[in-house]
């Protein structure tokens, strides 16, 4: 149960610090030849370390499961070192990426962990076939990424990392935001 109370703590934050509204995003850690995630329809204010599902990485994915679950399985699968993978909605990393382009952190610390957090365009109507694959792809080779009008997507080696990275992404996004709008960007 140590590994389900933490991602509830983790889940808390997300909802606390304005990553996620009460019942957005997702979050899950990776256990041996499973996956602990969200249930869909979670509400973070009320989320118990019971109500973590187990995901196996091979077989069919529980009912009840985030929608998401099958984005998280196929990120674990294409990279082995990730030990847990977070979705937020950071709202000035969102906002910032509606045109589709990929994001440039402005600032040291962002620019210093992701010089580049690339920005993936799904079509709404297909996210839940597309998205999974395309943001497995993409978080290969990079620690975050953004997929165009819905949210932000980081993987770590460990839950910290994995908040770390959303964290220092939306902070970024903040300081370009607040940048653009006293005119020096």
């Amino acid at each position: 149960m140590q590994i389900q109370q933490k991602l509830t703590t983790c889940y808390r934050w997300l909802r606390q610090y304005g990553y996620n509204d009460s019942h957005s995003g997702n979050i899950s850690a990776r256990e041996g030849e499973h996956f602990w995630i969200t249930p869909t329809g979670a509400c973070a204010d009320a989320l118990a370390a019971e109500d973590f599902m187990a995901c196996p990485l091979d077989g069919d994915l529980p009912t009840g499961a985030s929608g998401d679950a099958a984005l998280h399985r196929a990120v674990y699968c294409a990279c082995p070192q990730a030990g847990a993978v977070i979705h937020s909605h950071c709202p000035h990393a969102v906002a910032l990426t509606l045109n589709g382009e990929d994001f440039i952190p402005p600032d040291f610390e962002g620019h210093l962990y992701f010089p580049r957090v690339p920005v993936i365009t799904v079509p709404y109507d297909v996210y839940f076939e597309q998205a999974g694959e395309r943001v497995a792809e993409v978080l290969t080779e990079h620690r975050i990424c953004i997929v165009r009008g819905h949210g932000v997507y980081a993987r770590g080696e460990t839950l910290n990392l994995a908040y770390k990275w959303t964290c220092s992404l939306e902070l970024s996004a903040k300081t370009a935001w607040l940048a653009a709008c006293a005119g020096r960007l």
